[in-house]
């Protein structure tokens, strides 16, 4: 096993670099840099109007060469074109700027956001709790629901209480979760009817005067919303996954040999078949982890005005700001491949009998 992790801890190196450098190639292609925002906003063409003409030092992740030679540059002096190109660093060939980014991600310096006058990895801190908070929740809640209804319809297969329960995921699945947030406020966040549960942030403005006892209350008084907008539809298939896989179990000429025995029915299912079954879902975790994480809760973060890191990932993509966007990547690649090892080290916590040295890395 030893040997194993070895190996997968060493590609993780080429995994990363390999998405950095797709990512970065995209970019590279992808119109409206940070150059050719400023100078839409100068001659009056829009733009963002976050970019900035000057201060701070230049970043070497950029992915475009802010669209110098562009028609959008006529009447710009050449002078502050390239005071911009020097700026954001795109005085540098690509391969190098790709280069020295690997160099300062290996660090982890992420450089400085191009419009929030802050360094990547502060930022990434800051919105860290409220993603963390959002997934972690909304991950324990789905799997504690999940796994015990799957089980009990897999007990229970072909019975009324595993049709109408089916019913009732698949309904929940359907529904998407921002449409189930927005129904959430216009219920209880003092939308048309009930003003139980707050509508913005992830604490009340006076959380420094609050005791301990009810800081915590008010944490969760804040997350009960968007976490059940968040999980509404990540039943379905950790349920149907618990349920099938149980099912598949049961089948086996083990779980009918255990029963021949006369071991009771708890015993067969907890002892036997569960260790088994739950090997599939174990495997899921990861998805689930990464997706709600980073994916699922970005909308929720939206309507629900939490500041994320679903949410700051979203903006530095509409603002061309590439330090986050390729700061916030890195951080969520190096999280998904480390949350995949955990998966397979707990694979052989739940059974000793798989061999990972016999596999290829």
């Amino acid at each position: 096993m030893g040997a194993y992790i070895l190996r997968r801890l060493a590609l993780i190196i080429p995994t990363l670099i390999g998405i950095m450098l797709v990512n970065f190639v995209i970019v590279q292609a992808a119109p409206g840099g940070p150059i050719e925002q400023f100078v839409a906003q100068m001659e009056g063409h829009g733009g963002s109007a976050l970019a900035r003409a000057g201060g701070g030092g230049g970043n070497e992740v950029s992915g475009s060469d802010g669209g110098t030679d562009s028609r959008g540059t006529r009447g710009i002096r050449p002078e502050l074109l390239d005071e911009l190109e020097q700026l954001y660093g795109f005085d540098k060939p690509a391969s190098e700027r790709f280069l020295k980014m690997l160099g300062d991600y290996a660090t982890f310096d992420f450089g400085d956001s191009f419009y929030r006058d802050r360094s990547v990895i502060d930022l990434i801190i800051d919105k860290m709790p409220v993603s963390i908070s959002l997934g972690l929740w909304s991950t324990l809640i789905i799997y504690l629901i999940s796994i015990p209804l799957g089980i009990k319809k897999a007990v229970t297969n072909g019975s009324r209480f595993d049709v109408w329960s089916s019913s009732a995921i698949v309904v929940g699945y359907a529904i998407p979760g921002f449409l189930f947030a927005f129904l959430l406020i216009v219920l209880f966040a003092g939308g048309s009817y009930f003003d139980w549960f707050p509508l913005r942030g992830l604490t009340s403005p006076n959380w420094d005067e609050l005791s301990w006892l009810e800081k915590v209350g008010d944490y969760f008084w804040h997350l009960a919303l968007p976490v059940t907008a968040n999980v509404i539809g990540g039943f379905a298939t950790l349920t149907l996954l618990t349920k099938n896989s149980f099912l598949d179990e049961i089948g086996k000429q083990y779980v009918v040999t255990a029963r021949a025995k006369g071991l009771e029915e708890r015993q067969v299912l907890y002892g036997h078949v569960f260790r088994n079954a739950m090997l599939i879902v174990i495997a899921s975790l990861p998805g689930v982890l990464v997706s709600l994480f980073f994916t699922s809760s970005l909308l929720i973060e939206v309507i629900f005005s939490l500041d994320g890191l679903g949410l700051l990932g979203f903006e530095a993509a509409l603002n061309r700001d590439y330090p986050v966007l390729f700061g916030t990547l890195y951080i969520y690649t190096l999280i998904g491949l480390v949350l995949k090892l955990i998966s397979d080290i707990t694979y052989v916590l739940v059974d000793p009998r798989i061999d990972f040295e016999s596999r290829e890395g």
